[in-house]
């Protein structure tokens, strides 16, 4: 039975803390109705109702390749895919259901085409499967904190199996640890009310991915939902125990730190515009310049981002979502060397942007220029050895001007004449220390 070991914690994490930023991807018969992919619950859909979309379901343009280029090109350096969300639909051949793509028109195994395909792009990979399931017979129906049916007395429990469903569930999970080659990532979603961990025979579904899956990283949701820490951060680590924390569409105000004050692996999981699975009528998308600052500001805070794509029913990214993959990935070519690796500085916050750091190397994340030339906060002249432009290289001298004479303890830095930066979204300062 697994037990916790920090040495062999610190040494599996190593890969996930190295690569900061990852994608996510929602896809399922969700992207048919294209109202995002809690549509059967919101809507109190019947399973009936929701059939359709089933027998419908032939995603033509789905190409995993094209997704893998897209995410490299980005400079993401692992991806996750939902193999079976709330609504039960599996992405997967399994032999314990025929709710699955490879019986329906498309008649195609969409995992095992993302795993070959990210693998050859040299991106990590994980799998995001839910522990709830609508579709189960034997899942609870009415009552239910979240079935679509949780309403219906007509739904009711009698005859549902609990145990019958944990087989299933955990037979899934043995699936795609069986028969998916290796997984760097395990993403289950999500515990809820008395939906937690025992609940779940979370000890025995934890300690058979890691028997299948020597290695695997595995976040916190048999434990937690998007609140919640877990027992990592209480420092009593369950042997269910989240690898990561996963807070959702936020970034943790000042990182995470575990009761005895250590820092935390965590990630922030973000939405481009505000669906995860695709949603056709919503149009508030995230410009470039804003992830790639919000990017910045989860590494500086000790922590990973991992960016949603919800492809439409034709199984392509939408091209909103491109655009803006394409743009950081512009920013990433030039200055992902800030991101990778990098994690706090411990140093005031500049009022100009942000820090981030590895070893003896900091990065000055400049937003927006000063009037006249830039203080760095935290740091003086004598612990700098050099100050380069990240994009280009070019030197950047130590101001020696006599404005900012009275400040002898403080460094800054002269960025030069043009009050307008190289990088309107953020140019990037490279500080070697002394």
């Amino acid at each position: 039975m697994y037990r916790f070991v920090r040495e062999d914690y610190e040494r599996r994490m190593a890969w996930f803390r190295e690569a900061r930023f990852g994608l996510f991807i929602h896809f399922g018969l969700y992207a048919l109705p294209a109202r995002g992919e809690w549509v059967r619950n919101a809507e109190r859909m019947p399973e009936e109702a929701y059939r359709p979309y089933f027998d419908g379901f032939d995603p033509t343009e789905l190409d995993a390749r094209a997704w893998a280029r897209a995410a490299k090109r980005a400079g993401m350096r692992y991806a996750v895919l939902t193999a079976k969300h709330h609504d039960g639909f599996c992405l997967f051949d399994s032999a314990l259901t025929d709710y699955k793509s490879t019986n329906t028109p498309f008649g195609r195994d969409i995992v095992r085409e993302f795993l070959d395909a990210f693998r050859a792009e040299g991106l990590r990979v994980g799998l995001y499967y839910s522990l709830l399931d609508w579709h189960h017979s034997d899942y609870p129906h009415y009552g239910d904190w979240h079935h679509p049916l949780r309403d219906d007395p007509a739904a009711g429990n009698e005859g549902r199996d609990w145990e019958r469903y944990l087989a299933y569930m955990h037979g899934q999970v043995r699936e795609l640890c069986t028969n998916y080659g290796k997984l760097d990532l395990m993403w289950f979603d999500f515990s809820y009310g008395e939906m937690t961990g025992a609940k779940w025979r979370a000890a025995e579904l934890a300690d058979m991915v890691r028997s299948l899956q020597p290695g695997i990283v595995l976040n916190n949701r048999l434990e937690a939902s998007g609140e919640g820490f877990g027992s990592l951060y209480e420092c009593r680590p369950t042997p269910w125990h989240g690898d990561f924390i996963t807070p959702e569409q936020t970034i943790p105000p000042e990182g995470l730190r575990d009761r005895e004050g250590r820092d935390l692996a965590w990630e922030s999981c973000v939405t481009m515009n505000n669906s995860w699975g695709y949603c056709r009528n919503d149009d508030y998308y995230k410009p470039a310049g804003f992830l790639v600052k919000k990017l910045v500001e989860c590494v500086s805070r000790g922590g990973n981002m991992i960016l949603n794509v919800g492809p439409t029913e034709t199984g392509a990214f939408p091209r909103r979502s491109l655009e803006i993959l394409e743009g950081i990935g512009r920013w990433m070519e030039r200055n992902g060397e800030s991101i990778y690796g990098c994690g706090k500085a411990d140093l005031p916050k500049p009022d100009c942007g942000r820090f981030t750091r590895r070893g003896d190397t900091l990065y000055l994340h400049i937003y927006e220029n000063a009037l006249g030339p830039l203080p760095v906060p935290g740091l003086k002249k004598e612990q700098i050895r050099s100050v380069t432009c990240l994009a280009d290289g070019r030197e950047i001298p130590i101001s020696t001007s006599w404005v900012h004479s009275d400040w002898p303890d403080v460094c800054f830095l002269d960025l030069g004449p043009d009050p307008v930066l190289p990088d309107e979204t953020d140019t990037v300062l490279r500080i070697e220390l002394a």
